[in-house]
């Protein structure tokens, strides 16, 4: 496992750090590999030439050492080996050029927003959601709670039935060993609210009148629809998983609420896509839930997933004997 974790040296990226020193890397394990990058932005060039080359080189190697010590301090004092380097270069380009090249999970921290408006994550993390297809964790600055080595690590998976959630599953049954032995993984999904007479979703528009035995029973269909591809998955592997059903008609608030109020230490969601600058490239619930919940939150894009299993087929292909 090789992980990359973009530093800049604020709060947002040293949380960042903490959360993945403490909870997400298995000590002593050699197959993970950490690598901390700091991207420094460009001089304009006839600041550049009026500087001279070695003055601004020593300028961004301070810079750089600046905001690469206080997350070699938090991993040496874990205990959590990392390389470290800077590039000079767009920030957002930067990381996802080295991920795609170098790195099987991305993580940034991120100040985040409380409110659907404007850029949920900063642009930085927002570009790199837009451009690259390596499963990223992003964690919130004002998760400012120390985390502990504590087992185990309680994750929830926020599933729909859509091929987006079947990744986000997919990918925590083969990196069971990023979660660490014992981890509690729930499944969870939202079924509407039938009976509050209204979608908030669409403007209050009113709903038809159904009876409540009638809810129930499209409830109940709407949550199997929801588990069933996540239950196949895991009864390949003759595993099962806890599963919570939440009532509401808007999804990402409450699994956000449900994260925070059963303290789960992870939320994984999957992605719907990439290449455009826009929230809703993430997906509707997955964007929501970003803006409600200070959780760190583990993003899983389908295209990633789809291309591993097609590598892995073609390298069985390879090897089958002929």
């Amino acid at each position: 496992m090789k992980i990359l974790i973009a530093v800049d040296g604020s709060a947002c990226s040293r949380a960042a750090v903490r959360f993945v020193a403490a909870r997400l890397v298995p000590h002593g394990e050699s197959g993970t590999w950490i690598e901390l990058l700091n991207v420094q932005n460009p001089i304009p060039v006839y600041a550049a030439r009026v500087a001279g080359s070695g003055t601004v080189h020593a300028f961004h190697e301070s810079e750089a050492k600046r905001a690469l010590a206080p997350a070699q301090k938090i991993l040496l004092k874990a205990g959590v080996a990392a390389n470290s380097r800077y590039v000079v270069g767009s920030a957002g380009a930067v990381v996802s050029g080295v991920a795609a090249r170098d790195a099987d999970l991305v993580v940034m921290g991120s100040h985040g927003r409380t409110s659907l408006g404007g850029v949920l994550f900063g642009s930085v993390t927002h570009t790199v959601l837009a451009t690259c297809t390596k499963p990223l964790l992003i964690v919130r600055a004002k998760n400012r709670v120390e985390h502990k080595r504590q087992a185990p690590l309680r994750v929830g998976i926020a599933v729909d039935g859509s091929k987006q959630s079947r990744a986000a599953v997919r990918y925590v049954l083969e990196h069971r060993a990023l979660f660490g032995a014992g981890a509690e993984v729930t499944l969870i999904t939202v079924v509407p609210d039938l009976l509050a007479g209204y979608l908030p979703a669409f403007a209050e528009i009113p709903m038809p009148a159904f009876s409540p035995e009638n809810a129930i029973e499209l409830q109940n269909e709407a949550f199997e629809s929801a588990m069933r591809p996540a239950r196949a998955l895991l009864k390949a592997r003759a595993m099962t998983w806890p599963e919570v059903r939440l009532v509401g008609n808007v999804p990402g608030d409450r699994i956000a609420a449900y994260a925070k109020k059963n303290r789960l230490d992870l939320l994984v969601m999957g992605s719907h896509g990439h290449g455009v600058l826009k929230s809703v490239a993430l997906g509707s619930v997955a964007t929501r839930t970003a803006a409600r919940c200070a959780t760190p939150l583990l993003l899983i894009h389908s295209a990633e997933s789809s291309r591993k299993r097609r590598d892995t087929k073609a390298r069985a292909h390879r090897l089958a004997p002929v």
